[in-house]
């Protein structure tokens, strides 16, 4: 019996059946998952396990679910939002698939590799970016060498009990939870009944997927609308997406769930040749097939092409901007947080 990754994630969304046998032993496995994650936690309200709580507010936004599920577009949405209230946000990461461990800053000149690719996201917009396996030592870095920095986006620092927090922001996709079990049953990190936390303010839901068996918190719609496009190795130039309404396009994704990249291109009416690659994929040049079809890719995705960009000028990078309904009540959520450090 061999159950190979993909099969096993199929089963979660009801795409594959399993056979009895193999059922059983994921949800034998799943159990002593659950055993693992009470402990730990209890661990940590126990004071066995330290919990740091950095001098200023810390907001986390995280999945419950594997995968990509929208959160980047989410903490940034958040970024703005709070600088756009008077705050003066800065953001840590632990930096998903680099190669360099420790603790560093993050600049927008950095390689991909040094920093991982959200991070660079980031910096991108403009914040102060830390990366670090210690979410804690990375607070306190940047905090360091940007004083004036009064409260923190952790970006899918939601398992990282480590880290003290004020709030906490869990984002979902279309795919919901899946059959509601816990890896390697089913999709969930944690139980769902890890929702009902205090901490929790909101759910942020891309997509419309059943909620039924969900806790009753406040839900927000999002929807990720594109932005006009630009050629990845000159980013001056730029068109609408729709402009390649009804032409054929190449399109590259290795983020969470690749299919909501395709989609969404669809949507805009383009005939779409997807290649989907893993999350965080360490883009090579081999990677992206010679073709004369404009190639589209996700801005994630794109700063780890960029070093191998030039002379391809049908290559386009499409930017993305979360939406939310109803509109994102930030202002809410931060009433009762200490405002000390503002």
């Amino acid at each position: 019996m061999i159950l190979r990754p993909a099969q096993v994630e199929a089963s979660w969304y009801g795409r594959v059946r399993l056979g009895s046998v193999e059922t059983a032993l994921l949800l034998v496995l799943s159990w002593g998952y659950a055993a693992v994650i009470w402990l730990r936690r209890r661990l940590y309200q126990w004071g066995i396990l330290k919990t740091v709580r950095l001098p200023v507010p810390v907001l986390v936004v995280g999945n419950l679910i594997v995968g990509g599920a929208g959160k980047t577009p989410v903490a940034r949405a958040l970024a703005q939002q709070l600088k756009a209230l008077g705050w003066r946000p800065g953001i840590i990461s632990r930096g998903y698939g680099r190669q360099v461990p420790g603790v560093r800053a993050v600049g927008i000149g950095d390689s991909p590799q040094h920093v991982g690719d959200e991070p660079l996201l980031y910096a991108q917009d403009g914040f102060p970016v830390f990366v670090g396996e210690k979410r804690a030592e990375a607070g306190r870095a940047l905090l360091a060498a940007n004083p004036s920095v009064n409260i923190l986006i952790a970006d899918d620092g939601l398992q990282h009990l480590a880290l003290a927090r004020d709030l906490e922001v869990v984002v979902f996709d279309q795919r919901g939870i899946g059959n509601g079990r816990l890896l390697p049953a089913g999709p969930l990190r944690e139980p769902l009944s890890r929702l009902n936390a205090s901490l929790v303010r909101g759910l942020i839901i891309q997509g419309n997927p059943d909620q039924t068996a969900w806790p009753a918190l406040p839900r927000l719609g999002m929807t990720l609308q594109p932005q006009h496009i630009y050629a990845l190795n000159q980013p001056e130039r730029q068109l609408p997406l729709e402009s390649f309404a009804g032409q054929s396009v190449l399109a590259l994704a290795g983020i969470g769930h690749p299919e909501r990249f395709f989609s969404m291109l669809r949507d805009a009416g383009l005939r779409v040749e997807a290649i989907s690659f893993p999350d965080h994929h360490d883009f090579k040049p081999q990677d992206i097939p010679f073709s004369h079809l404009p190639v589209l890719m996700t801005e994630k995705d794109a700063v780890k092409c960029q070093n191998f960009a030039q002379g391809h000028d049908n290559w386009f990078v499409v930017p993305v901007k979360a939406r939310f309904s109803p509109a994102l009540p930030l202002a809410k959520w931060l009433k009762g947080i200490d405002k000390r450090h503002r």
